[in-house]
């Protein structure tokens, strides 16, 4: 097998790697800002909420890093593609993540109760947008994006800001803040006590259910309607541009990749089996193993799409035989080539870093400390 062709899979893999840290990692905090306002009935049960993820959200933020940066460098097709069709729903998410850091540093600055009432809004707002929109996002890819390129591989977004929120996006959206809910609430159980911590375990249970029912539904949707299907193409191991393939649309066809390798059965069955779990763990009160549970939950959504999907990464729904695929949209081999020497040394820095800040900020946050600590959240 070439070594070209080796490297576009395995930096498909990271991609979905990515992705899927970014969804429990980033989710997870999002999910605390979005139920802040039902775990914490007092300005000091919300406070203790913040300081749950105030060691942590700033550098879970890094996954967004990393994910923009592997899509810049590995897929600039999907980059340019992308971030010029969605220009205004990015600038939705830019605007929500810059008022996010305000809302954690501000929010106690001031004793004045309209005050932390404003913050507390915007960090539902910062915890609740992104995580829609991740959501819708993957709903109007499935979908289809109505893109084309002209003879020089400029691309034209040809629909609406308006028609990106449609109903099956909607529904993408609403399963992302589920899920995120659901990890924001054994976040809380993780490092809350008493009243907290039964509140969190009630939500655990509401949103592990109405993600699975979500979850299935879409399965459902996803099945009736108009998939893509890659009918012929340069080889994958060969440089080429998305003008050199034909590709057809037809009804169940995100499923023909199940159908021809039934194995794959089993990513959606990790999916509903892990948000299961979590919500009976929580029911037990072991927050910590629903935690990771809900984690494998997210992995088995988003690699259930992936393995849908492949090759495809952003079929056009205008053009469907300029759609972008694994193999028309990778970066040179010599770049790609580079890119993994760096994902080698890096990520596990990441990894490691990440796992002992954890650990070392392990343990339950106790009300009277967070009052009594001035530099508190």
């Amino acid at each position: 097998m070439e070594i070209y062709l080796i490297l576009k899979v395995v930096w498909w893999l990271l991609l979905g790697v990515l992705l899927m840290g970014l969804a429990v990692m980033v989710g997870m905090d999002m999910g605390v800002g979005t139920i802040l306002r039902y775990v914490g009935r007092t300005d000091l049960e919300r406070r203790v909420a913040l300081n749950i993820i105030g060691p942590h959200w700033d550098g879970n933020q890094v996954w967004f890093i990393l994910g923009g940066g592997a899509v810049f460098a590995a897929f600039p097709l999907i980059y340019a593609t992308a971030f010029s069709g969605f220009y205004v729903v990015m600038l939705l998410l830019l605007w929500s993540m810059i008022v996010r850091p305000l809302g954690f540093e501000y929010r106690s600055k001031m004793p004045s109760a309209r005050w932390r009432n404003v913050w507390d809004w915007s960090l539902f707002i910062s915890g609740f947008l992104p995580m829609l929109v991740f959501g819708a996002a993957i709903g109007n890819i499935l979908q289809g994006v109505p893109f084309h390129f002209s003879w020089n591989l400029t691309s034209y977004y040809t629909g609406s800001f308006l028609a990106l929120f449609n109903p099956f996006a909607i529904l993408c959206g609403v399963l992302s803040v589920a899920l995120s809910s659901m990890m924001g609430a054994l976040t809380v159980m993780n490092g809350a006590e008493d009243a907290m911590f039964q509140r969190a375990r009630k939500l655990v249970m509401v949103a592990a259910a109405v993600a699975v029912v979500l979850f299935a539904l879409g399965g459902v949707w996803v099945h009736a309607i108009d998939g893509f299907q890659l009918v012929s193409g340069p080889s994958g191991n060969l440089a080429q541009t998305p003008m050199q393939q034909t590709v057809t649309q037809a009804s169940g066809a995100w499923f023909g990749n199940y159908s021809a390798h039934p194995a794959l059965w089993l990513v959606p069955l990790v999916g509903f089996a892990g948000v299961i779990g979590a919500a009976l763990a929580a029911r037990a009160g072991r927050s910590h193993l629903g935690w990771w549970s809900g984690a494998l939950g997210w992995i088995g959504v988003i690699g259930t799409v992936g393995a849908a999907m492949f090759p495809f990464m952003m079929p056009s729904s205008s053009e469907p035989s300029q759609s972008l695929t694994l193999w028309n949209a990778t970066s040179s081999q010599l770049t790609l080539t580079w890119m993994v020497g760096f994902t080698v040394v890096f990520v596990p820095l990441v990894v490691w870093y990440t796992s002992w800040a954890f650990y070392v900020m392990r343990g339950k946050v106790k009300p009277e400390h967070v009052a009594a600590d001035e530099h508190a959240y």
